[in-house]
């Protein structure tokens, strides 16, 4: 149990998060600019704090889900008064902000983008990789992809506290950011014919990575203005997201070895 700054029983900790229970201790942490996953209420609950908070967390983009007493119950043995917050362990960046930074520290940056990979143990060994590799940065959506809790952290040994993390809604706007910025953005896809060792990676460059069973969603891929794919000889044709990504950072890092 962590010792409460204010309200009794108002943090807990969970396997994955720390959990901030009740309307007031959640204002609290709204206002000190803490990052929240996501918020969950009780069903049913209503009153005029209560809409206040929906306000703050509205403008503040937080996720809302409406969930049973049951559910609330099983995350957190404190009090919570029908609301619970899921706080990340991670202070998120801006992307522009992450561009900035990355050209300060290499003409060659590379940073790879995460379209909806939703398996923490994948997102933590991509962290690993990336952190490993020199990757400057990971760009994940808000909504559909792998929750940042201890679970992933652990996954990436430690990673994900030092390589920056930026979480967007959008992730067409990052990349005509990015474009816009002369930033080359490349798919990895099996989906076509070029090699990712014929891919420039001394170039800035953003990588995207598609989830295992869907691959880049055709709206990104569309975006990015060059492909790449590895070379397969065996019958099983994908690798883990995990282990193509490592790859491709890799080849990065050699080129720029050279």
């Amino acid at each position: 149990m962590i010792a409460p700054s204010s309200n009794k029983n108002s943090k807990t900790e969970t396997k994955d998060n720390l959990v901030i229970c009740g309307i007031r201790p959640v204002m609290e942490a709204l206002a000190a600019g803490r990052t929240i996953d996501k918020v969950m209420l009780q069903n049913g609950l209503s009153g005029q704090l209560l809409s206040e908070l929906k306000g703050k967390l509205h403008e503040a983009g937080v996720p809302v889900q409406f969930v049973p007493v049951e559910k609330l119950n099983r995350t957190t043995k404190a009090n919570h008064q029908g609301v619970v917050a899921l706080i990340s362990p991670i202070s998120y960046r801006s992307f522009a902000n992450m561009i900035e930074e990355a050209a300060w520290k290499s003409e060659s940056p590379m940073m790879v983008m995460l379209d909806h990979v939703t398996d923490v143990r994948n997102l933590g060994a991509i962290a690993r990789s990336a952190e490993c590799a020199g990757i400057e940065g990971i760009i994940v959506p808000k909504h559909g992809s792998a929750q940042i809790g201890d679970e992933a952290v652990k996954s990436s040994s430690g990673a994900l506290l030092r390589v920056p993390v930026c979480r967007e809604d959008n992730l067409k706007s990052v990349i005509h950011l990015a474009r816009q910025s002369g930033w080359q953005v490349c798919a990895a896809t099996e989906k076509c014919d070029n090699l990712y060792t014929n891919i420039d990676f001394r170039k800035p460059t953003i990588l995207v990575m598609g989830a295992e069973e869907t691959g880049i969603s055709n709206e990104l891929m569309k975006l990015c203005n060059e492909r790449a794919k590895l070379p397969m000889k065996g019958e099983v044709q994908s690798l883990n997201v995990s282990v193509a990504a490592a790859l491709f950072f890799y080849e990065a890092l050699r080129q720029k070895s050279e």
